[in-house]
């Protein structure tokens, strides 16, 4: 580290150049290539997927896109939609848009027998627009040129004429607003930096390092789109958490150099110090998230290993910018690392003596949480178990686009075909037959009848066949009398699964898959289900191992493991809240936005978001527990006292992972306003689960735990001590007056510096708290610190201690 570190710095602009070459060229290479995101979320192997792949099989004209124009006419039309001005007009814009390219063909409701395309009062109907390709491989130029022609039919007609959209491709022209929630993040990132540094230089360094590894990230995830299969929303979860914890890193690094640079050190110094120490922990943290977003891979999922990588890659870029584009850009801007006022105080009063501990309300806090651990670790804990209450109400299904915004065309089109032709005509549903002999054709012309007398059934159409020979493929249209996300709906399914098709097949060689909106919804939250025990577990697993090495004990990563499961139980609970039962428009209006309908109406939680906001979830909580962990082990180590440990730990960590916390909470929270359902969720979900980490479980029952456990916190068995790999998080440099540890009870104060080098004297007593000069080789001293610690954010460089077998020499 401290190599690349030092190299950075005498290439300085070298390296800016480099990052801003390699920006340019991914931006060139994805502006010549484009992208290739999917929104196909199908997993194979189920019955909804076999259905598909036989429908597109045997009716290959159906492979397309298709989706709905919906119109509705107002009372000031008598005739309804078949009134003659309205029937000419809608029909003229509906030729129009099947001689439009890409468009493969139009199904009209005014032909012959298309009756049923017209609602019973005559004031709406619908017309079918098939595509020629899926809807990911659709130009969105071209359906823009669908919706433009189709709305311009409604015309000068006070307000009579109503024409919306629906459908997957039409959504295409619904793009996601990002730009708006980054540009809110990034605006709120910066007021809270440049509060905590008061200089704008040093505000700018996390922003812009944070930039330039995400910008380059999102642009190779479009290059990834092209080699595997990666989900439509990759990209904009990737920023989401790219700017997170690009600009946490970075602020952790720059929070150290300024700190030096307050002592006297030289700029290039200063940032060697901040980089090698701290970028040691920003490294670990980020290895840590990675892992836990690679642990989606265990499920085998095609577009979940394509957001795994994805986030992964953005991660990776953002440590990459942190330990090397970041010093560049702090030798660069030198001394403006500190605001003027903080320049001309050293200048005047020379550099800062070591800082007598931490004061103010941290450390205030942090006593009180001493003194009351089990009333505050109780309110802690109940408050967490109250959050995650909702979750027993989960309910995992797809969102279509009758939770859009209410200002869409597509969430329109979705309410008309609702009111005109009832809930189910939103989410049909299809069963696919396989016919192979004249029984089994039989069995397919009667299945229509037993299909009405179906219980929740409203509409039968069909069956259809694709040829005239004895092996041939049918299928049947049923519409549910309940809505695509309404839980009868998936009892329909169920009840055609297993009584009402097995029936039909039982005396032919049959064979029916019911697939459709719903049942393709219900099968992939099953598959998710199965397979999230093992996922977490995994997740679980292989932070509790990093954990565990990294502090030499069980109850720590024991306790971590609680706490990221109570955070993401609790988070979880306020993402029901919101997005299932619908507060989420009421809690906006609260706030006083104009958008009250940004988060659509209530509907099910995706069934993948449990899965990623794990992983996110369980890199994040543990980057705080590292920060605030480490600096408790390393008080324990010095001097064996937990009170002591957990209160010093708490004090001068909490209020960084605090400010660091309030940066994640405003960049996750403002992709409220991304416009998608989806995006939204990961960014309330994440928010808040953030909010509770930092602010109720690292602050309060983390330290409440530990003062009750007392010593239990660092027991770890004497064989698994001798097993362990040792693995240092921050190594100590020796000769760093940067950071010097606390003393110990007894020791005295001496005047000056608040250091006095000595000869190493005989009979040192073991724990004692001094930092070594020169090599164990070499005659050496040793410095007493006579003044308390001025750790910064649990990033703290260890001081060489004398234990049990002797000196030990901490020198890289």
């Amino acid at each position: 580290m401290t190599a690349l570190v030092r190299w950075c710095l005498r290439r300085r602009v070298a390296v800016v150049a480099l990052w801003l070459a390699v920006l340019a060229g991914v931006a060139t290479a994805s502006g010549l290539t484009g992208s290739a995101y999917s929104n196909d979320y199908e997993v194979p192997g189920t019955e909804s997927g076999r259905a598909t792949q036989l429908l597109s099989e045997g009716f290959p004209d159906r492979a397309g896109d298709s989706d709905t124009v919906v119109w509705h006419t107002a009372a000031a039309h008598g005739g309804g939609v078949r009134e003659a001005g309205v029937e000419e007009r809608m029909q003229r814009a509906l030729d129009e848009i099947a001689a439009l390219p890409g468009v493969s063909g139009v199904e009209s409701p005014y032909g012959s027998g298309a009756d049923s395309r017209i609602s019973a009062d005559g004031r709406t109907a619908y017309a079918t627009v098939a595509f020629d390709a899926p809807s990911d491989e659709l130009d969105e130029a071209e359906v823009r040129a669908v919706v433009d022609t189709a709305k311009a039919a409604e015309g000068d007609t006070d307000g009579g004429l109503e024409v919306e959209l629906g459908g997957a491709g039409i959504a295409l022209t619904e793009g996601m607003s990002g730009h708006l929630s980054e540009a809110v993040g990034l605006a709120v990132a910066a007021v809270v930096l440049l509060l905590a540094f008061g200089s704008f230089a040093a505000m700018l360094l996390p922003i812009v390092t944070a930039l330039v590894s995400v910008g380059t990230s999102a642009l190779g995830i479009g290059l990834l789109s092209h080699a595997m299969t990666v989900a439509d929303f990759a990209p904009m979860l990737g920023t989401l958490i790219g700017l997170g914890v690009g600009i946490d890193y970075a602020l952790f690094i720059v929070t150290r150099h300024r700190a030096g640079l307050k002592r006297g050190l030289p700029v290039d110094e200063a940032a060697r110090r901040a980089v090698t120490s701290t970028g040691r922990a920003v490294v670990f943290a980020g290895v840590t998230v990675c892992i836990a977003l690679l642990g989606m891979l265990v499920l085998r999922l095609g577009f979940l290993n394509g957001v795994a990588v994805a986030a992964s890659l953005t991660v990776v870029l953002a440590v990459l910018a942190s330990v090397t584009l970041l010093p560049a850009l702090l030798g660069m801007i030198g001394m403006r690392a500190l605001s003027a006022r903080e320049r001309r105080r050293l200048a005047e009063h020379g550099p800062l003596p070591a800082q007598q501990g931490s004061t103010g309300f941290a450390a205030r806090w942090s006593a009180f949480v001493e003194r009351h651990p089990k009333l505050l670790g109780g309110i802690a804990a109940a408050l967490m178990l109250v959050l995650a209450l909702p979750v027993s109400a989960l309910h995992l299904g797809t969102s279509d686009q009758g939770n859009g915004p209410a200002t869409a065309t597509t969430r329109q089109a979705y309410d008309l075909m609702e009111k005109g032709f009832g809930p189910g005509s939103n989410g049909p549903l299809t069963l696919v037959a396989e016919i192979d002999g004249a029984a089994d054709k039989l069995a397919f012309e009667e299945l229509p009848d037993k299909l009405r007398g179906t219980e929740g059934v409203a509409q039968v159409s069909g069956g259809e066949l694709n040829g005239s020979g004895t092996s041939t493929t049918g299928v049947i249209t049923v519409v549910p009398d309940s809505a695509p996300q309404d839980e009868s709906t998936s009892r329909l399914v169920e009840r055609l699964r297993t009584d009402v098709v097995p029936e039909s097949e039982a005396d032919s060689g049959l064979r029916v898959s019911v697939g459709g909106l719903t049942a393709s919804y219900d099968d992939f939250a099953s598959v998710i289900l199965g397979k999230l025990p093992l996922f977490v577990g995994v997740v679980i697993a292989l932070g509790c191992a990093l954990l565990l090495v990294a502090f030499r004990s069980v109850g720590i990563p024991v306790k971590a493991a609680l706490m990221n499961v109570l955070a993401v139980a609790a988070s979880f609970g306020i993402v029901v809240a919101v997005f299932q039962w619908g507060w989420g428009s009421g809690l906006l209006a609260l706030l006083g936005l104009d958008t009250p309908d940004a988060l659509g109406g209530g509907g099910p939680i995706e069934p993948f978001l449990p899965v990623i906001m794990v992983s996110v979830l369980f890199g994040l909580s543990m980057d705080y527990q590292v920060f605030l962990v480490s600096r408790m082990y390393e008080e324990w180590r010095l001097t064996g006292d937990n009170r002591r440990s957990v209160r010093v730990g708490l004090a001068e960590t909490g209020r960084v992972i605090n400010s660091a916390a309030v940066i994640m909470i405003a960049v996750f929270g403002a992709f409220v306003l991304s416009g998608d359902r989806v995006i939204a969720m990961f960014g309330v979900g994440l928010a808040a689960a953030v909010a509770l980490d930092a602010f109720v479980l690292r602050t309060l029952l983390v330290p409440a735990l530990m003062h009750l456990l007392g010593g239990a916190n660092w027991w770890l068995p004497g064989w698994l001590e001798r097993w362990l790999p040792r693995v240092s998080i921050e190594p100590g440099e020796p000769g760093d007056e940067a950071r010097e540890p606390g003393p110990g009870p007894d020791a005295e104060s001496a005047p000056g510096s608040g250091t006095e080098p000595v000869p190493v004297p005989t009979g040192v007593p073991e724990g004692a708290y001094v930092t070594a000069r020169g090599r164990a080789s070499e005659p050496a001293s040793i410095t007493i610190p006579t003044q308390p610690s001025d750790a910064l954010i649990g990033l703290s460089e260890r001081a060489p201690t004398v234990g049990p077998h002797g000196y030990r020499d901490d020198e890289d």
